[in-house]
């Protein structure tokens, strides 16, 4: 099996494009992933034995939630992005799992088989490679390739979903975290009124408080004047943290580059990299042989009442 997935697995799912192999990370961390773990997340051997042993008897105590026992992957997924504080971790596992609840008509049953339209819309794709800091890289184009009408904002959602549940079993991602391209290039006055205010909540109640992942930047690029229309529906729901991280850069390429290296963009984000992206159904691919691992995801949490 692979230590971090939770459903067993005898290979590590991939698909041949070519030279390249698109899969998930699912290895030891690089030599990167783990100065990082050490400086920014303290992590070390002693400290992570600790703090699951910590985190396991404090998670007995949680009456009526369904979670792996006796997985210190499982518990160090959610330790990692708390700095290895156990209370802390233990929240954010109630919290993860309450915001399953709160929102079950999203989550119910919530897995790659079940979502085979928006992969085919190709809004959602991760780049194959990683930013400069080790980043995973996330990319929504909710402009002129979204058809709105045959492809709702819920459907959007699911899919970032299934992408962050995958990035979750992958060590370098628990340590480096990952990025957010929004890229709103052509966004028209009709798929502005898609958006709503419950819609801009969940959205950010996920990013801020129930998403076990360090979500270092969202960077919005290429966006139109009426994009502010869009904005103001989330601005009320943001805390300063992930304020902070929301860049706007419109079409100028230098003020992205201050943040991501050209090294790791394409020529569309005026990067240099050379590989093809990869489309969302090549992804739906790789994402459909781990299907049986969002079913054993889903079973877990709290109990229906």
């Amino acid at each position: 099996g692979v230590p971090t997935m939770l459903s067993d697995i005898d290979q590590l799912p991939s698909i041949q494009m070519g030279e390249f192999t698109l899969q998930f990370e699912l290895g030891e961390p690089t030599e990167h992933g783990k100065e990082v773990a050490i400086k920014e997340l303290r992590e070390t051997p002693e400290r992570q034995k600790e703090a699951t042993n910590e985190l396991a008897r404090l998670l007995e105590a949680e009456t009526g939630l369904l979670y792996p026992k006796d997985n210190d992957q499982w518990l160090i997924r959610f330790l990692r992005p708390c700095k290895y504080y156990p209370e802390s971790a233990r929240d954010l596992i109630k919290r993860y799992y309450a915001f399953k609840v709160k929102h079950s008509d999203v989550y119910n049953n919530l897995k790659p088989s079940g979502e085979v339209n928006i992969f085919k819309h190709n809004i959602l794709t991760v780049f194959p490679n990683r930013d400069q800091l080790g980043r995973r890289i996330l990319v929504l184009e909710l402009g002129k390739r979204w058809k709105h009408k045959q492809v709702t904002l819920d459907e959007v959602f699911k899919g970032a979903v299934i992408f962050l549940e995958a990035a979750m079993l992958e060590p370098e991602t628990q340590i480096c975290g990952a990025v957010v391209i929004f890229d709103m290039d052509g966004l028209s006055l009709q798929q502005t009124w898609q958006f709503t205010p419950p819609f801009a909540k969940r959205i950010v109640d996920w990013l801020q408080d129930s998403v076990p992942l360090r979500i270092k930047a969202i960077h919005i690029v290429n966006q139109p004047k009426i994009f502010n229309v869009v904005f103001a529906l989330f601005k009320p729901f943001l805390r300063e943290k992930l304020r902070s991280r929301i860049i706007f850069h419109s079409t100028d390429r230098e003020s992205l580059h201050k943040y991501m290296s050209p090294k790791c963009l394409p020529a569309a984000y005026g990067g240099i990299l050379e590989s093809n992206r990869i489309d969302s159904d090549q992804w739906y691919e790789l994402l459909m042989k781990c299907d049986g691992e969002f079913d054993a995801i889903n079973s877990y949490g709290y109990k229906k009442k």
